[in-house]
């Protein structure tokens, strides 16, 4: 039963840290395989390719780069709506594939469900640091996103019991966190509105002047 638990508690924690940090996720995990310090299971042992290592280690520091950049940041997360929230469910559905097939969908479901959480939190939360003009705070926020990636990933290798209940709790917040993050965005899409039709409402006023 614990056995079980802890590989649920590795595929959710590959799925909550692939939402924030997917390409770092791969990278790192390739990594640790390589260099002895962790066994990958059967499926994802094609992580530890040298290719893949390289094209991951590539697609990270790109990320690492592209998210330091204030609204392109948004852009980019925009993007990975598509990649991040898939290959959260392929990674923790990968990680215990070697155990019983239903456990295999059971962590893919989470892993899916927990990575766009993680996801649609960090890109709503970075959407609403980017209406500040100062690039301080979205920094600040960014290498915190890469450290917390990185703890989640070895946390999920090393306590899985104990991030299955962190990733509960994270959902938790996120399930009340998220309405709360979309309203802001939504006051900010229309306050923003406002100032490009009174622009324009100005731009097309008759002149005074004879």
């Amino acid at each position: 039963m614990l056995e079980s638990l802890a590989a649920i508690g590795t595929a959710a924690g590959l799925g909550w840290a692939s939402g924030v940090r997917l390409y770092a996720v791969l990278f790192f995990l390739g990594l640790l395989q390589l260099a002895g310090v962790y066994t990958l299971p059967g499926d994802l042992q094609a992580l530890a390719n040298p290719w893949a290592v390289g094209a991951s280690g590539f697609m990270f520091l790109t990320e690492f780069l592209a998210d330091k950049i204030p609204g392109f940041d948004s852009v980019w997360d925009a993007l990975h709506t598509f990649v991040r929230i898939p290959a959260g469910a392929l990674l923790a559905a990968a990680a215990v594939a070697g155990g019983d097939p239903g456990m295999g969908i059971a962590a893919g479901l989470l892993g899916g469900a927990v990575a766009a959480s993680s996801h649609f939190t960090k890109a709503s939360s970075r959407a609403l640091i980017n209406t500040s003009p100062e690039p301080f705070s979205n920094w600040a926020a960014s290498f915190t996103e890469d450290i917390f990636s990185v703890a989640v990933l070895w946390a999920a290798i090393k306590f899985p019991l104990l991030v299955l209940g962190f990733v509960l709790l994270f959902v938790v917040f996120a399930i009340w966190i998220l309405p709360k993050l979309w309203r802001g965005l939504k006051r900010v899409f229309r306050t923003i509105r406002q100032l490009i039709s009174g622009a324009v409402a100005a731009g097309n006023r008759p002149s005074s002047v004879p």
